[in-house]
């Protein structure tokens, strides 16, 4: 009963939830005090156990109940012949069929015994590690040879050999079973495979999207896009709210431990640890929104939206041919509303870099600090208008640091009416960012940096 439990922990972790080991460890506890009589008892506290939130709590009861249902030879088979019991056989049939378990169960109609003897073979083949719907069929034959389906094929083409009415008869019954055996084999692959892989082809969609061009992302796949995103940035968002748990404390300064130690016979009763300060970080975002960039830009404001548990202050700000502020709108409104409502405002127009410099610098500029570090989305391509460099300096200069990223390859910069070649000077990075996996290694090493210090 372990290993099923197991198995049904694998299964919510391929539906999408979490279950890490400690919540691995209360299920196994809370099946130990409820026990797997009560049907309803059993789904209720598990769900209470491992299901965290109200989109949770409907895959959990979907897969609950795709995973301790049983309808394999439920109906009996094709028909009553197959289960009618060995009645009318002759001694030698009898003790043919009694040297096959299978061909005795399907004889018998023993449905609870079949069920349970393909339950058996599919742990032992390792139906669970399914990962392509093509596999089916390979399974499915897998499971019936541990059950021992080639000996009846051979028990029936022995039957037929014979010639007699009698076994052929036979015959035909245990090729109905083998019929029927085939068609219930699929059927459970099936269910496993929805248990275990039904979202492999989301999560290779997933992958793909990760590394699609932010430009080339298409409507359809906006949602799966913005769940992407989310999940990224929760997972930054844990890994160093994790860190900063950690450093509250410290780690420990072993050599000055031990030197205090040596007042009480090595015994250390005082220990020391080094800690360091570490500066949750300000970020202050300058997204281009015109035509060319506003998919990338779309995306960048989703990303930063998740990531307020590691940011104190962030600062967002979309310009096209003047800058506006927008962190207001990202903070009050729903983020899936915010972003086409900032689009539709200022997104879509030709692009005046210049201009948006003069605006945050007149408006703005007293946000930033050694503290602060100024990312800015674009392509740089000003339209040929005054660049104005004298304030991208002012931003290197104010701050802890400036990131542009380009989602243009870096050959493209300098090209026409693109500034980035001037611009890349009052940068401490530049880089191309078009894709969603690079915007999680750029934030991840802007992160990094405050956690050094």
């Amino acid at each position: 009963m372990q290993q099923t439990l197991e198995n049904f922990l694998r299964a919510l972790r391929a539906a999408d939830i979490r279950v890490s080991p400690a919540e691995a460890i209360d299920a196994h506890r809370t099946v130990d005090v409820v026990g797997y009589g009560q049907r309803q008892l059993l789904k209720d506290a598990l769900c209470v156990t491992l299901a965290k939130t109200a989109d949770e709590v409907g895959r959990y009861e979907e897969c609950f109940e795709l995973f301790f249902s049983r309808d394999e030879f439920r109906d009996g088979g094709e028909g009553e012949e197959i289960g009618a019991g060995t009645e009318g056989l002759s001694e030698a049939e009898t003790e043919m069929l009694a040297e096959q378990a299978l061909a005795q169960m399907v004889m018998e109609g023993d449905g609870e015994g079949l069920a349970r003897e393909m339950d058996r073979a599919a742990s032992e083949v390792g139906v669970t590690n399914i990962q392509s719907f093509i596999q089916r069929g390979n399974f499915a034959r897998r499971i019936l040879d541990e059950m021992g389906l080639r000996d009846l094929e051979r028990l029936i083409a022995e039957l037929n050999r014979q010639g007699e009415e009698a076994a052929e008869d036979l015959a035909e019954r245990l090729e109905a079973g083998r019929r029927m055996l085939l068609d219930e084999a699929r059927q459970y692959v099936e269910r496993q495979f929805e248990l275990y892989a039904r979202n492999a082809g989301q999560n290779l969609r997933q992958e793909f999207l990760a590394e699609t061009r932010l430009s080339a992302v298409e409507q359809r796949d906006f949602d799966v896009m913005h769940r992407l995103v989310k999940r990224l940035a929760k997972r930054l968002a844990t890994r160093y709210s994790r860190r900063r748990r950690r450093s509250r404390r410290g780690h420990l300064d072993v050599r000055r431990t031990l030197r205090r130690s040596m007042a009480h016979e090595g015994i250390p009763f005082e220990t020391v640890w080094k800690q360091t300060k570490i500066e949750r970080p300000k970020i202050v975002v300058l997204c281009d929104v015109s035509r060319s960039v506003a998919a990338a830009a779309r995306f960048l404001l989703l990303f930063l939206y998740s990531l307020n548990e590691v940011i104190a202050q962030l600062h967002a700000f979309a310009f096209s041919d003047r800058l506006i502020d927008v962190s207001d709108i990202m903070e009050t409104e729903d983020v899936e509303t915010a972003i086409p409502a900032v689009l539709e405002e200022i997104g879509f127009r030709s692009t005046d870099y210049g201009q948006a410099l003069v605006d945050f610098c007149e408006l703005h500029l007293d946000r930033l600090d050694r503290r602060t570090t100024v990312i800015v989305l674009g392509d740089g391509r000003s339209n040929f208008t005054d660049p104005r460099l004298d304030l991208m300096r002012t931003l290197h200069d104010r701050t802890k640091a400036v990131i542009w990223l380009n989602p243009e390859p870096e050959g493209f910069w300098g090209l026409g009416d693109s500034e980035m070649h001037r611009y890349r000077r009052f940068c401490h990075v530049a880089r191309t960012c078009n894709t969603i996996q690079h915007l999680e290694d750029v934030i991840d090493d802007v992160l990094k940096s405050y956690m050094r210090g």
